[in-house]
């Protein structure tokens, strides 16, 4: 009797799987085609990478990281163009969550995958496009993550009362 009531659930997972697969390829050759030169210009991303200085005023301190992390726009910009594109399908996840219902759980991810990808377009915007702090991004996008966790976390409890 147990195994019934798992399969609607299993198949219902499966379903948001299989459409957020399909979102993600179409996405992704969305923005080679927007952005034509995407390809080379994510070759000429990493052959930049070299062991830099985190910060001028540290010794010692290195870490992999485009040498001149303002040459490469046209990545930032695509990578923005991505987080913006699944943070508004996470809204349209969240919808489909409550049309077909779904365990809090996966309602509390879909949130939090939310606020990581629309921060992280922020965060994009400021750190990367704006004016080019690479590792500035890399502490925040560190944080930002922290933030998602416990946004689910919130949801979680508030779910519990």
């Amino acid at each position: 009797m147990s195994k019934s009531k798992e399969t609607p659930r299993q198949y219902q997972e499966g379903l948001f799987t299989a459409i957020s697969i399909g979102f993600f390829l179409l996405l992704v050759g969305t923005l080679f085609v927007i952005n034509p030169n995407l390809f080379s210009s994510i070759i000429d991303f990493f052959k930049d990478f070299k062991l830099v200085q985190v910060f001028p005023n540290t010794s010692n301190i290195m870490f992999p990281a485009p040498e001149y992390p303002q040459l490469h726009q046209t990545v930032y910009q695509a990578a923005r163009q991505f987080s913006i594109a699944i943070g508004v399908f996470q809204v349209v996840i969240l919808a489909l969550r409550f049309v077909i219902p779904s365990s809090w759980g996966k309602r509390s991810e879909t949130v939090g995958n939310f606020v990581y990808w629309i921060g992280a377009n922020f965060l994009i915007q400021s750190f990367l496009i704006g004016n080019t702090q690479w590792f500035v991004f890399w502490s925040t996008i560190i944080i930002l993550a922290g933030v998602s966790i416990i946004v689910r976390a919130v949801i979680m409890a508030a779910a519990r009362i």
